[in-house]
């Protein structure tokens, strides 16, 4: 499938973002792919997953001109077209299998949401995050349940509130990632955990996911893909997406010494 790699070693699958060309950019076909990928992989004798990113980027968040192209579409096929990263998430974060992100480079917007859904994240001494949503005009709304759930709520209010980049150690400290490695170590690292992961039961994985699962549903809202789909199509974001892909400041960017 194009956009999404699989490989097998064993009873560990390993799904890449595959284009590299656009820094592993989340498009429309790319997410869909992804949500099929988790669910077949729900269903076969796989015992782990791992997801990382192609080149020196994990994943660097939502294609810019797809979310664009939102204003284009009446208001239900903007929730439709919203509501696909919410159910991609979904078939992630219910799967039963252990997913492991190898976080191997800049994890931004919708790429730190992956990271904050998978069970256990190793990041790389290098890698870089940030809910980078409101510099754009926009809101984390699918991610925030999964980001809630890792973070809790004081940390998760202040990186989308700022939009700013933190390193790997930041990350670690608001448990965002359960591990940072030097960068020519990430592998091992990530092997030390996948072997953690496979000497346990697979009933009493999937039983586990499913107990934090249904303790912390109460942070998932049903309108998520509704409150990301009005502020998309809104004049702020757009303004804020164009003037990303002009290389420019959208209009509302000031400092305090300006005043």
């Amino acid at each position: 499938m194009s956009g999404v790699r699989l490989d097998r070693h064993g009873p560990v699958a390993t799904l890449t973002l595959d284009r590299p060309e656009a820094r592993n950019a989340l498009g429309l076909e790319l997410i869909i792919q992804l949500g099929q990928l988790f669910t077949a992989l729900a269903a076969d004798e796989t015992r782990v997953i791992v997801l990382t990113g192609a080149g020196s980027v994990f994943c660097a968040g939502a294609d810019i001109e797809w979310m664009r192209r939102s204003r284009e579409l009446s208001d239900q096929e903007n929730i439709a077209d919203a509501a696909a990263m919410r159910s991609m998430l979904e078939a992630m974060d219910a799967c039963p299998k252990p997913v492991v992100a190898r976080v191997n480079g800049a994890a931004l917007g919708g790429g730190a949401g992956l990271v904050a859904c998978a069970d256990v994240a190793v990041a790389a001494e290098s890698a870089s995050f940030g809910f980078t949503e409101a510099r754009l005009g926009l809101i984390p709304a699918t991610v925030s349940p999964y980001v809630l759930r890792t973070v809790g709520p004081g940390n998760a209010r202040a990186l989308f509130v700022t939009g700013r980049r933190f390193g790997a150690a930041e990350a670690l400290r608001v448990g965002l990632v359960h591990a940072v490695a030097a960068d020519g170590e990430l592998d091992d690292a990530v092997t030390a955990v996948v072997d953690d992961l496979l000497a346990c039961g697979p009933v009493a994985i999937a039983e586990s996911k499913r107990l934090v699962r249904d303790a912390t549903a109460a942070l998932a809202l049903d309108d998520l893909p509704v409150r990301l789909a009005s502020v998309r199509a809104a004049p702020e974001a757009q303004e804020g997406l164009g003037a990303f892909l002009r290389k420019e400041k959208p209009g509302w960017v000031c400092r305090s010494a300006d005043f």
